[in-house]
């Protein structure tokens, strides 16, 4: 990845979201409109993350967000969840020090028992490499999937109350998200996705409850940090009241 920090900057949206979560959807249908194998949408897709990493700083986006792998992705065929978890394990193994050296904080969130012991190893050097960054907090979302998080979160809290650590009768909103997978992390936003698809996949169910949502035609590969700065200058347009009436 050869992220450029000095490259030029365009001004950064006034209230603009500081936390976007992007559905990177459209690999396989961009690689078969060129005749290729869906793998090679993938790869393209892969390196079309970079120029979105970069373009935070300059967007004004602190957190940024991707769906790379679905706990429904299992359903796919052999062939393409193998290239996959290959394309995951070469792409961090390749990227680790270019995101390190840029200040990006990488973190993944997910369901790690199902993946291999090599690439949860290199998802957890990774994390260790880059916990001291700060200029952008990259999340990988790998073998996630919403409803399995609440379920896990579910039950990480039920052992505390089980065990006597947490008053059942204090059980609230505000608890639940404490054992989410992005316990760290604020609330997205602003939700992106891409390829023309309107819906939401199982994604951030419980952290998306107040996020915009943008659900554009251009396919992952093809979205551009153009196109990511003017939906972000949007979003600082929007009315948002949480329920509340304005005055």
């Amino acid at each position: 990845m050869k992220l450029n920090p000095k490259a030029p900057a365009p001004q950064a949206p006034i209230g603009g979201p500081r936390h976007v979560a992007i559905i990177m959807d459209g690999n396989g249908r961009w690689a078969t409109q060129r005749g290729r194998p869906r793998l090679f949408g993938h790869h393209s897709g892969a390196k079309r993350v970079r120029e979105i990493v970069e373009a935070c700083p300059d967007t004004g986006v602190e957190y940024l967000t991707i769906f790379a792998f679905s706990t429904e992705n299992w359903k796919r065929t052999q062939v393409e969840v193998a290239g996959l978890m290959s394309l995951f394990r070469r792409y961090i193994s390749k990227e680790t020090r270019s995101l390190s050296e840029f200040g990006v904080r990488v973190r993944f969130i997910g369901d790690r028992v199902r993946l291999d012991d090599k690439l949860t190893k290199l998802m957890n050097d990774l994390e260790a490499a880059t916990a001291h960054n700060t200029r952008v907090h990259l999340t990988i979302a790998l073998n996630y999937g919403g409803r399995d998080e609440v379920a896990r979160a579910t039950q990480r809290l039920a052992m505390d109350v089980a065990s006597g650590q947490l008053d059942p009768l204090k059980v609230d909103e505000e608890t639940l998200p404490r054992y989410l997978d992005t316990y760290v992390l604020p609330d997205p936003d602003l939700v992106i996705r891409t390829s023309g698809e309107a819906r939401i996949s199982n994604f951030l169910l419980w952290q998306s409850a107040y996020a915009e949502y943008e659900f554009i035609d251009t396919l992952w590969p093809d979205f551009t940090k153009e196109e990511f700065h003017t939906l972000c200058a949007a979003y600082g347009g929007r009315d948002r009241r949480f329920g509340a009436v304005k005055t």
